[in-house]
């Protein structure tokens, strides 16, 4: 589908510095004194926080009469400048009281020009102050686009640009499209480069970034390509209490690390940094109430330098005393004293100055294992599912069977990258030694079948679990109207089994079976092709040779039957299939359930390890190595008794242990 875009150039300079951030939400509102505003500021000085963020609150600086006053901000920036802190000021238009997020598109041509004016009063303003580091466009896009007159009119014009299509060439029609969402992830990006060229007109040279949030559900609304145009960095929200609901508490490291892997993705060459990460209770507030404790606040952080992060917010460092969510997710008590949550972060941010030399410049260990997921897949889930029982049984699986591959190589301390189809690099001459996983994208457009033809000739190997390719980008069932990977994945689908509880998958080079759950499928497969799982004599998985590289092909959800029963058997098999081992310098020795470990390159060679105990027990854990050198590690950070021993590593249940390896 054509999209029709005004391109807003990014400035060529440099913008982010090397050392990872570490900062606030400072919340201002009227009543608030002097004396309590400039405390705020003094504390995130004293505890190593030198980065904030403001939300700009239209409604707090223009009255009734439409004249302006800065005077409540004026002063924040003024204190931010004291203390040395940059600011990144957040745009939130004028809007009921009741909205705790913001509106994310305009209801009418007149709430839009509102907001061009009030881009302009602000930009002009506050340009001037040396604290103003960054304009955050937009608070959490995605979703939010309602049936109104502004989406209507720009529905019409789109609609214009990309007829509909009611047939495909071999006559079969079009009954379900995927039409609604395209123009959804349209206009979240159309949007935000309009916010973008607005700030243009007053200030050429501030740097521009945004935060993304529920990224498990909100991932195929994002063209993060396309925001590397007019963006300088690339940021999230990763609440646990809002954006993890797919995971059990003790998995929301392994959720913040997945959720730091997309958008490293989707920052390309650009910086990225989590720009909200939850500080405190959420009282009434959020899905999943809970107050993170001192090791998740110090998890959550070194989880984001691991990932390349170039810096952490979290929301907030102050409570609000008015609206809804007062007096929550605050870093500081009703007192403005710290809580042992900021203590944490203070202590990590003494960690990383310490030790500066060797996290500035330093970035993450490829693993050259990368889950790739098509925005088509979820859009068609929605729409195979929706208004019926499948979309909240389980078989609406988004993004879990992704998810349990994750978990499973985390686990065995290889941090894979995942990334959308669009970010992936194609163009290489050759992909020895590279791993793609798709795991159960369920719509394949006939357009990728050419780039992942020609990742496998190039030697890479695919991996393909679930009911990937069942359905093209116009949702039809292809093993029906033509399957256009039958070369590459060696044979077709015969039937789909649902199966109502987990069920062993034995596979012919693995200790002990996999597991599979909710659907079976069966392969009607080509001549040649090795039969890789086979089952009263059906064939359940089969290996491809293509090229120079191979296709492993299993069409039951092995992810997420990992995921629901254990770990193990997929960490051990996917190791002995990708054989990290050439890629990673570190490996756990056996995986282990609930421990995770990323690793961090640096410039001259020496190697970073985070690794962090969610298991509810200590740990002793042996380190394998391809290389045949002698590592001397030293410990840079522990918050607990952990420490190194030769390559093995002694860690405390939810301990933060990060090792330097010379």
């Amino acid at each position: 589908m054509l999209m029709t875009f005004l391109i807003c150039m990014v400035p060529a300079f440099p913008i982010a510095q090397d050392l990872p951030m570490l900062g606030a939400q400072v919340f201002i509102e009227p009543g608030q004194t002097e004396q309590q505003t400039e405390g705020l500021f003094k504390t995130l000085a004293e505890h190593g926080m030198n980065i904030c963020r403001i939300r700009m609150f239209e409604s707090y600086m223009i009255d009734e009469k439409g004249d302006w006053d800065f005077s409540l901000f004026d002063r924040a920036f003024q204190m931010a400048e004291k203390y040395d802190v940059k600011v990144m000021g957040t745009f939130f238009p004028a809007t009921s009281k009741t909205d705790i997020g913001g509106w994310k598109f305009p209801k009418n041509d007149e709430q839009l020009n509102s907001f061009a004016t009030y881009i302009q009063k602000t930009v002009q303003h506050f340009k001037t102050y040396k604290s103003l580091y960054a304009w955050v466009l937009i608070n959490e896009p995605g979703g939010g686009l309602y049936d109104t007159a502004f989406s209507r009119s720009k529905r019409a014009i789109w609609d214009n640009e990309n007829p509909e299509i009611t047939q495909v060439e071999n006559g079969y029609p079009i009954l379900a499209d995927l039409r609604d969402q395209a123009f959804e992830r349209y206009m979240t990006s159309w949007m935000l480069n309009w916010i973008a060229q607005e700030v243009r007109k007053y200030d050429k040279d501030i740097h521009l970034h945004v935060n993304n949030h529920a990224i498990f559900s909100n991932a195929q609304a994002y063209d993060f390509p396309y925001w590397q145009t007019f963006l300088n960095s690339l940021g999230g929200s990763a609440h646990a209490s809002w954006h993890f609901g797919l995971f059990e508490r003790k998995a929301y490291a392994m959720a913040m690390a997945a959720n730091a892997e997309i958008i490293r993705s989707g920052s390309g060459e650009l910086p990225w940094l989590m720009t909200e990460l939850q500080g405190g209770s959420n009282i009434y507030s959020g899905y999943n109430p809970m107050c993170p404790t001192p090791e998740e606040i110090t998890q959550w952080l070194w989880l984001t330098v691991g990932a390349e992060g170039k810096g952490a917010i979290f929301w907030s460092l102050n409570p609000r005393a008015s609206g809804i969510e007062a007096g929550g997710w605050a870093l500081l008590d009703f007192q403005h004293q710290p809580t042992d949550r900021l203590l944490a972060v203070a202590n990590v941010s003494k960690s990383i100055e310490k030790h500066k030399k060797i996290i500035a410049k330093a970035f993450k260990q490829d693993p050259k294992i990368n889950l790739i997921y098509f925005k088509e897949s979820f859009w068609t889930e929605t729409i195979q599912t929706r208004n019926g029982v499948a979309a909240t049984d389980g078989r609406n699986v988004g993004f879990k069977e992704i998810l349990g591959y994750y978990k499973a190589l985390l686990e065995s301390g290889i941090n894979a990258n995942i990334a959308a189809y669009e970010e992936f690099d194609f163009s290489r001459d050759n992909y020895e030694g590279h791993t793609i996983v798709l795991a159960n994208q369920v719509a394949l457009p006939k357009a990728s079948v050419s780039k992942l033809e020609n990742f496998v000739t190039k030697g890479g190997k695919l991996i393909v679990s679930g009911l990937t390719g069942l359905f093209d980008e116009n949702v039809h069932n292809v093993m029906l109207t033509g399957f256009p990977f039958q070369a590459l994945f060696g044979g077709n689908i015969s039937e789909i089994k649902y199966i109502d509880k987990v069920f062993p998958f034995p596979v012919n080079n693995t200790k002990q079976p996999l597991s599979g759950v909710l659907f079976k499928g069966i392969i009607a497969k080509k001549e040649g092709v090795t039969t890789l799982v086979n089952e009263d004599d059906v064939i359940l998985g089969v290996r491809n040779q293509y090229g120079l590289g191979q296709v492993v092909w299993i069409p039951s959800l092995i992810g997420l039957g990992a995921w629901e029963n254990s770990i193990t058997p997929l960490a051990d098999w996917l190791v002995t299939e990708c054989k990290p081992d050439e890629n990673n310098l570190f490996l756990f020795e056996n995986p282990t359930e609930d421990v995770l470990m990323q690793t961090l390159q640096s410039p001259n060679g020496g190697l970073t390890t985070i690794c962090i105990n969610k298991s509810g027990k200590k740990q002793i854990l042996p380190l394998r190595t391809s290389s045949k050198k002698n590592w001397k590690g030293t410990v840079l950070f522990a918050n607990k008794t952990g420490g190194v021993e030769g390559t093995v590593l002694n860690i405390d249940n939810e301990e933060t242990l990060v090792v330097h390896w010379e």
